[in-house]
């Protein structure tokens, strides 16, 4: 009962959801998959790793998909959201964190960027990208 609750409060979140609260949280949900990949290499449990990096994943190619291919901003962001792929590849294969801390940490520092961008110029204004 309480998991189908939560679950109609999320879809609801996320059917009321600004583009900008949209993109926060697919980033809250890339930071998140990345952390548990990185605990779980760390706990040697590979399949578990494969699982939460290919999650995070999955969210960069939503972003890749959706970037607004008319915007200023768009090449770089492709160029960065492919990297960001590149090296979760990287650690999913050698199963080594340096690669998906990286990413962590970029992932960050984008998600602190549009929540910036989304708090000056109005959330429900926010080109992105």
């Amino acid at each position: 009962m309480l998991q189908t609750q939560l679950n109609k409060y999320l879809e609801n979140s996320v059917q009321t959801a600004t583009p900008a609260q949209l993109l926060i949280m697919l980033c809250d949900g890339a930071i998140r998959f990345c952390k548990q990949g990185i605990a779980a290499i760390n706990q040697q449990n590979f399949e578990e790793a494969n699982l939460n990096l290919t999650k995070t994943q999955d969210i960069i190619s939503e972003f890749i998909i959706t970037l607004d291919k008319n915007s200023s901003i768009a090449e770089p962001l492709l160029k960065l959201y492919e990297y960001f792929n590149y090296r979760l590849i990287e650690a999913n294969i050698q199963k080594k964190v340096d690669s998906a801390e990286e990413v962590l940490g970029y992932l960050i520092d984008l998600k602190q960027t549009w929540v910036e961008a989304a708090k000056s110029s109005g959330a429900n204004h926010v080109k992105l990208g």
